[in-house]
């Protein structure tokens, strides 16, 4: 998914994303802010109910954070495996798990290294809308789902932007760069219609979704573009140069101003939840 940062010009129609930008800094940050992202991730593996004893895989891990929480609810009778293709971040993983669950390489499309019926539980907590090959990663989670294993996914949805989205390409316009403002925070993200209808089209049945609604609060904007630039491991503003990033930074942390309370900086953060699970029986 690594492209040239002339493809991101005015114009240009598809987000820019690629897996190369992401550093130790970046790593290390995210582990910092990842608490964000472990909150709702939470509130995903309470929807898929898991249990002592039950074999889970988590799909784009991070650092760990969630797999760590979920490997405490398996015990020792369960199993967690947490993959994530970004090295750094599996590392910080990797000092985390101590025998708590496994840890690989890896990513949803190819799920190659697991046997068919592995797991009881694949979630992808705020993972989704970084996959390009939606149809093949669902195609691979079935795949390695048991007959009635259960599947969760929360991601977000372009057509309900996260306020900071907005705010980032308000500043972007007003500081006329080359790139176009939708591109500055770049995502794969569907909508719930679209989420749904492909849940479906991979032969998962009992499909349930539902949008809702994080507040995060934030000191300042640099918090706020640590936040964004970690959780998308490098991708944020990175197709700009380094003198119209500070003009969109200035800019934003004017706009960010207005979203100011006595705690913080408060921003609305959206997300659709969806869970399924496999047939018992495989469709004749």
């Amino acid at each position: 998914m690594t492209h040239s940062a002339s493809a991101a010009r005015r114009g240009q129609t598809g987000p820019l994303i690629s897996a190369s930008f992401d550093s130790p800094e970046l790593a290390a940050a995210y582990d910092r802010f990842g608490v964000l992202q472990f909150e709702h991730g939470k509130e995903l593996v309470a929807l898929l109910h898991i249990a002592p004893g039950e074999s889970v895989l988590d799909i784009g891990a991070g650092t760990g954070r969630l797999a760590a929480y979920v490997a405490e609810i398996v015990g020792e009778a369960g199993r967690v495996v947490a993959i994530d293709p970004l090295p750094l971040r599996l590392d910080m993983a990797r000092a985390r798990a101590d025998r708590h669950f496994e840890t690989k390489i890896g990513r949803a499309e190819d799920l190659s290294a697991f046997d068919d019926g592995s797991f009881d539980v694949v979630y992808l907590n705020s993972v989704y809308h970084w996959i390009e090959d939606k149809p093949r990663a669902l195609g691979e989670i079935y795949r390695v789902l048991r007959p009635g294993g259960r599947f969760g996914v929360n991601c977000h949805d372009p057509g309900r932007p996260h306020e900071v989205r907005l705010l980032v390409r308000y500043a972007m316009a007003a500081a006329q760069t080359e790139l176009a403002p939708e591109l500055g925070y770049p995502s794969l993200g569907v909508s719930e219609t679209e989420l749904m209808v492909q849940i479906s089209a991979a032969g998962f049945v009992g499909a349930l979704s539902e949008q809702r609604t994080f507040v995060d609060t934030f000191p300042d904007v640099e918090a706020v573009v640590g936040w964004a630039s970690s959780s998308t491991f490098g991708n944020f503003l990175s197709g700009i140069s380094n003198a119209d990033r500070d003009r969109v930074v200035e800019t934003l942390a004017r706009l960010l101003e207005v979203k100011r309370g006595p705690d913080g900086i408060r921003l609305e953060r959206y997300l659709t939840f969806a869970t399924a699970h496999k047939p018992v029986q495989s469709p004749e």
